[in-house]
């Protein structure tokens, strides 16, 4: 998924603040399922994915006008968790990587995570 850079995502020195590159991941995992016609939050069911650890590697600056690629893919999948990693680069140059646990829960609780969910995590 790619990502323009605006004045809103920037500090007064016009360089992305670092929480908004994890807005920016938030949108390239919620994006997989727009596309498919689905959310990654089923109210109906009161199912959906939890961040449970991120672990973030800043490497570069972004500044205002960049234009960003975000790019993941899954490391692990475990029975109600899975471990994904999210590069964002700008061109080839990676500017930070984030490791990214996620957690399916129903209700707040734990769950296998179904295989049509993750089937469509594998598809990024």
């Amino acid at each position: 998924m790619k990502v323009r850079i605006y004045y809103e995502d920037t500090d007064v020195a016009g360089i992305v603040y670092h929480a908004n590159f994890i807005k920016f991941c938030e949108r390239a995992r919620s994006e997989v399922f727009f596309k498919e016609g689905l959310s990654s939050h089923d109210e109906s069911k009161k199912e959906h994915f939890v961040v449970r650890n991120i672990i973030c590697d800043f490497v570069q600056v972004a500044f205002l006008g960049d234009l960003l690629e975000i790019r993941t893919q899954v490391l692990e999948r475990k029975n109600s968790s899975v471990i994904l990693k999210q590069d964002i680069l700008k061109g080839e140059e990676l500017i930070c990587s984030f490791e990214v646990v996620l957690v399916y829960v129903k209700d707040y609780k734990a769950m296998k995570i179904p295989d049509n969910i993750y089937n469509i995590l594998k598809k990024i």
